[in-house]
């Protein structure tokens, strides 16, 4: 790095950071940058690698203060634990003109009631998920797992061993969650199931379920409202300026290896 040329502001460096990265970036992630490129330049850039995350958040700060001020038509977004450039929710229209997003662009409302039983239910099997829907559902965790909205888990040990599914990073950034602690409606979804659980009777009352897999026995139409509108709101801005699409191996299985999986499970 040649001492002639005028360093930039720390900020500035967080700022390019985050228009390139295809996944939000962390405090961590953005320091251990700043060492790596201290210890192959040397020079100048040395000062940076001293920043504690402490002065990375504050500079993280001024970005969004500036941003915020100037409207430059994107800003700086928490989701996912880490930090992403997201444009405004405002500017959706044009976005979705420029980039030819048109009715398709958001889920089926089969694909959405199939990802909040997952989403609640995780790690959950296609039988479970086909057991609460009362359909096959074969062809849409085809289409999430092509979608990186789910991932392949594990194999459960039910008898056959069939495939488990859960969700990827990539559902937070969709829906614009920090965590699947944020996901909404988790306390209805518990008064739903309590509720059925009376109408049965008592011999239906069993011990209390884990929160994960709180879900109700039947399709969950409210819980896939909750999704859709989490969809509307964050669907606006997934086109983060400068973030190619995400690598299709980054949400779990590939199309080719969830379909091998399904085959195997079926063959247990």
């Amino acid at each position: 790095m040649s001492e002639a040329h005028v360093l930039p502001e720390l900020k500035q460096i967080i700022g390019a950071l985050l228009f390139v990265a295809q996944q939000p970036l962390t405090l961590a992630a953005v320091r251990r940058c700043l060492q790596q490129v201290a210890e192959a330049e040397g020079g100048a850039a040395r000062d940076f690698a001293r920043a504690t995350e402490a002065d990375l958040a504050a500079a993280l700060e001024e970005l969004k203060v500036e941003l915020q001020t100037r409207k430059p038509g994107f800003h700086v977004a928490e989701v996912a634990h880490g930090f992403k450039l997201e444009n405004d929710v405002n500017c959706g229209p044009w976005l979705r003109q420029l980039l030819e997003k048109g009715r398709d662009s958001r889920l089926s409302r089969p694909a959405l009631e199939t990802l909040a039983i997952i989403a609640y239910r995780q790690p959950c099997t296609r039988p479970e998920i086909e057991a609460v829907r009362g359909v096959a559902v074969d062809a849409i965790i085809h289409n999430l797992l092509e979608l990186q909205l789910i991932r392949i888990a594990g194999r459960s040990p039910l008898p056959g061993r069939p495939w488990q599914y859960g969700t990827t990073q990539v559902f937070l950034e969709h829906f614009g969650l920090m965590s699947l602690e944020d996901l909404p409606g988790i306390e209805e979804l518990r008064r739903m199931e309590e509720a059925q659980l009376r109408r049965r009777g008592p011999d239906a009352v069993g011990p209390p379920a884990e929160p994960a897999a709180a879900a109700p026995a039947e399709p969950d139409e409210e819980l896939a409202e909750e999704l859709a509108h989490a969809e509307a709101e964050g669907g606006e801005e997934d086109a983060a300026p400068g973030t190619p699409a995400p690598d299709a191996a980054a949400g779990g299985a590939t199309e080719g290896e969830a379909d091998a999986h399904e085959a195997a499970g079926a063959q247990a």
